[in-house]
């Protein structure tokens, strides 16, 4: 299954509180909370190139399936860390004591963020 295409976002839940225990200041918590954005993915064989696009903040990452990479964090923050695949439709990675689990269905993305007992989910279809 390819997840290539581009997604807009359709609803999320826990953002404020998820995005308070990343450390991200309340003014870009406002600001980001209503905003729909676009994540684009390009997938080349076990190649991946993801850009997520909010308003104005771009944010670019690139990986590889079971190789070691350097992913920029929401934050502004770089972490290293190992991308698998589970089956053929969910992306699986943990960074920085954080869980990341990107899975498609059909024309769905669910991408769950996990940080202790806190988590954020967000549904994105493919436009």
């Amino acid at each position: 299954m390819s997840f290539t295409g581009k997604y807009e976002l359709q609803s999320q839940e826990n953002f404020e509180p998820f995005m308070k225990a990343l450390g991200l200041p309340d003014d870009q918590i406002q600001k980001g909370k209503d905003m729909k954005s676009i994540s684009e993915i390009v997938q080349d064989g076990n190649k991946f190139k993801v850009t997520v696009t909010t308003g104005s903040k771009v944010l670019s990452n690139e990986f590889t399936i079971g190789e070691e990479c350097e992913m920029e964090l929401l934050t502004g923050e770089k972490a290293k860390t190992i991308v698998h695949m589970e089956g053929n439709n969910k992306l699986v990675a943990t960074l920085k004591g954080l869980k990341s689990v990107t899975e498609l269905n059909g024309d769905t993305i669910t991408h769950t963020m996990t940080m202790g007992d806190l988590t954020m989910k967000r549904i994105s279809k493919r436009i």
